[in-house]
């Protein structure tokens, strides 16, 4: 199948949708949420060793990649040259990999993608209201929270964070953190993403949660998301695989299929 033969979906039959990476904890749960979708239909589950040729053999329109940051890119690669659109919520992308995919996108007539650090909707919205909040705080701080399993640290959330943060700091001109820490042999102060400060935390019984500290004369605001369940990222994926033929080329964030502001 090539691009420019790429089924649309059509609103008087369910999307056709593959879950790749359907076997772990976060792929079973949104294999569950595609069958209980009365407007989607599930039709290829791809699994470690599967052939993403049974993607295209399922007649799938939409395919969901919750695999691994190693296989997400040729994963995405493969279904734009496919015809197939594609929601992703593997991290581990960098600017290099994403440029790439837009290159690969600029010839793939009506092929859309969303990359989405996080598909909870309550953590799409801390992170818009930390940009507008960056505005007003001398300092910001990240605190990410996660199961111990997570391969990448920090995790895409708290980047997507810290580059919103950054924004908000540079639409009202602030400078640089305020940071008098001259000796760090040990890396106490955590990693520095756009400027930002951010701490990464691995804990067994955790899923994904995030902290983030404002501070100004006299007074700290924080902000703070928890998901302690995976079925609280359902309804952000369900939402990126109904508009994803809507938005051709690439995305990046959920906040882009929203109506934010």
């Amino acid at each position: 199948m090539t691009p420019a033969s790429a089924p649309t979906p059509s609103s008087s039959r369910p999307t056709r949708v593959a879950v790749l990476g359907a076997a772990g904890r976060m792929g079973a749960a949104a294999c569950r949420a595609v069958e209980d979708a009365g407007d989607l239909e599930l039709v290829a589950r791809i699994g470690r060793g599967d052939e993403l040729s049974a993607v295209a053999e399922a007649g799938a329109e939409v395919a969901i990649d919750l695999t691994v940051p190693s296989a997400t890119a040729d994963n995405v690669a493969w279904l734009v040259e496919n015809g197939i659109h594609a929601v992703v919520g593997t991290t581990g992308w960098t600017e290099e990999s994403l440029q790439d995919l837009r290159e690969r996108l600029a010839g793939a007539d009506g092929i859309g993608v969303l990359i989405a650090p996080n598909f909870a909707i309550g953590a799409v919205l801390a992170m818009r209201f930390a940009e507008i909040a960056a505005r007003y705080y001398d300092s910001a701080e990240i605190i990410e929270m996660h199961h111990e399993n997570k391969l990448d640290a920090p995790s895409g959330t708290a980047r997507h964070t810290a580059a919103a943060i950054a924004r908000g700091r540079a639409e009202a001109g602030l400078g640089p953190v305020p940071d008098a820490t001259e000796k760090d042999p040990d890396g106490a102060r955590g990693a520095v993403v756009d400027g930002i400060h951010v701490h990464a935390v691995r804990q067994r019984g955790l899923v994904a949660h995030e902290v983030v500290q404002f501070g100004g004369v006299g007074e700290q605001f924080v902000l703070r998301h928890d998901s302690f369940d995976r079925i609280s990222f359902m309804p952000g994926v369900l939402l990126g695989v109904r508009e994803v033929a809507a938005h051709p080329g690439l995305t990046v964030g959920l906040d882009g299929y929203m109506d934010l502001g």
